[in-house]
C-alpha cells in the first residue's frame, strides 16, 4: 500500500519561547536538526510512504530545499486551513498520512505499527491513542495528559489517517469543535450531556467515543491503540523539549 503523507508544520511556540529564539515551535533546533526534520526523515524511512508535503512558514523552502520531491505548503489561517492547502498540492490518490511537526521522537516503526492498524477502507478516519503504561515504560515521570475511561488510560496522538475525500465535508464542524474547546457548556451542548457525564465519571467506552466522533462529522472513524509513545510525543512545554533533546543527544 502506498500512502501520500501531509506534515502540519504551523503553529507559533507561545510556552517554549524563553527557551527558543524561533517563533515558530516546528523550526526550534534540537541536536543538528530542527523539529520537522525528524518528523520528514522517519516518514522518508517508512515503507510504503510515497510523497511528502509539509505545510507550515516560508522558513521551510530553505531548510528542505536539499528534497527536490519535498512538497512546501504555505500555512493557513487554522490547523484545519492547512490541511486544506497540504491537500490541493499535494493531491493525494489515496489515503492520507497526516502528522504534526511536534513529535521528533517519531520513528518509521512507529508509523508503519499505525499504517497497519488503519487495513479497513470504510473507515474515513483513524485516530491513534496510547495507553498510559506505554509511556511510563519507556519515559518514566513524564507529565502527560490522560484521560481514563472503561477500557483504560491512555493519552492521544498526533496522527490521523484519513480519506481525503470527507476533508471538505469535515471542515465546519472540525472548527466548530476547536472554537469552542474553551468554552465547556456550549461544547457540552454540541457534544450532548449524557456523553459529557459518562466520559467525567470514566463510563465511556472507546467504542462510545468512536461511535460519537462519527456522528458529530458525519464519517466513520475509528480509534487505534498504539504501543508507541512516540507518536503522541509532542513537545508543547519546556520540559518536554528538555526530554527530547537529552533523548536524541543519546541517539
Amino acid at each position: 500500500m502506498q500512502v501520500d503523507a501531509l506534515v502540519i508544520a504551523g503553529g507559533s511556540s507561545d510556552k517554549l519561547q524563553k527557551y527558543s529564539e524561533v517563533a515558530k515551535e516546528a523550526l526550534i533546533p534540537i541536536g543538528e536538526k530542527v523539529m520537522v526534520e525528524y518528523v520528514v526523515e522517519a516518514l522518508e524511512y517508512t515503507p510504503g510512504i510515497s510523497k511528502i508535503a509539509v505545510v507550515g512558514p516560508s522558513e521551510l523552502q530553505n531548510i528542505f530545499a536539499h528534497k527536490e520531491k519535498l512538497i512546501i505548503a504555505k500555512e493557513g489561517e487554522s490547523a484545519i486551513d492547512s490541511i486544506i492547502n497540504g491537500v490541493e498540492l499535494l493531491k493525494p490518490q489515496g489515503r492520507l498520512l497526516v502528522l504534526t511537526a511536534d513529535i521528533p521522537l517519531i520513528s518509521s516503526a512507529a508509523i508503519l505499527g499505525f499504517l497497519e492498524a488503519c487495513q479497513d477502507v470504510n473507515v474515513d478516519i483513524y485516530y491513534p491513542i496510547v495507553p498510559k503504561e506505554a509511556y511510563e515504560a519507556k519515559y518514566a515521570g513524564i507529565k502527560r495528559t490522560y484521560v481514563t475511561i472503561k477500557d483504560g488510560t491512555y493519552t492521544g496522538g498526533n496522527a490521523f489517517f484519513v480519506n481525503p475525500d470527507i476533508i471538505d465535508k469535515c471542515t465546519e464542524v472540525g472548527k466548530k469543535l476547536v472554537k469552542l474547546r474553551k468554552s465547556p457548556l456550549a461544547l457540552s451542548s454540541l457534544i450532548g450531556w449524557k456523553f459529557i457525564l459518562k466520559l467525567v465519571t470514566k463510563r465511556i467506552t472507546i467504542g462510545e467515543a468512536e461511535e460519537k466522533f462519527s456522528e458529530l462529522l458525519g464519517v466513520k472513524g475509528k480509534v487505534v491503540i498504539s504501543p508507541y509513545p512516540e507518536i503522541g510525543m509532542d513537545v508543547d512545554k519546556p520540559s518536554d523539549l528538555q526530554l527530547v533533546k537529552d533523548v536524541i543527544a543519546k541517539q
